[in-house]
């Protein structure tokens, strides 16, 4: 009896340790109208951030500009993972935005997708590029 408890409990830890570092974002549609750090495609690919100093403050320091972009209401978030939403401005069309922190490889992976529609006008991305520019102003992310 005491074997099986001592072997589901390591079989356990390890399983809890794999999904952690396994935590995947939800796949880009076919639409140019995302980009992820996760994409397997040149036309969705984006650079995750680089974490250059402290993880705990890098998350803390994305949570904070990500509150700071207009229309930009954080709804999820875990010990690793986010999801927010930013709403446009005239037509009121709801993006998603995703991050994973990968604290051992000292990165955060990213993710912004439209919810509608094909294309974006380059404005997930841009959005990424932008708040990857605050995180380098915090002296966060390389």
């Amino acid at each position: 009896m005491q074997f099986k408890t001592i072997f589901y409990i390591i079989v356990m830890t390890l399983s809890t340790a794999t999904q952690a570092s396994e935590k995947q974002l939800p796949p880009c549609p076919g639409s140019p109208n995302c980009v992820s750090s996760q994409a397997k495609d040149a036309d969705h690919f984006i650079a995750p951030f680089k974490i250059i100093g402290n993880v705990d403050e890098a998350w803390a320091a994305l949570k904070k500009a990500l509150v700071g972009q207009s229309r930009t209401v954080i709804t999820n978030v875990t010990g690793d993972t986010l999801h927010a939403e930013a709403t446009s401005l005239v037509f009121r069309f709801v993006d998603d935005i995703d991050a994973i922190l990968d604290a051992d490889a000292r990165m955060i992976h990213i993710r912004s997708a439209s919810r509608t529609g094909y294309g974006d006008f380059g404005v997930n991305r841009k959005r990424m590029e932008t708040l990857r520019s605050k995180l380098q102003q915090a002296h966060v992310i390389e």
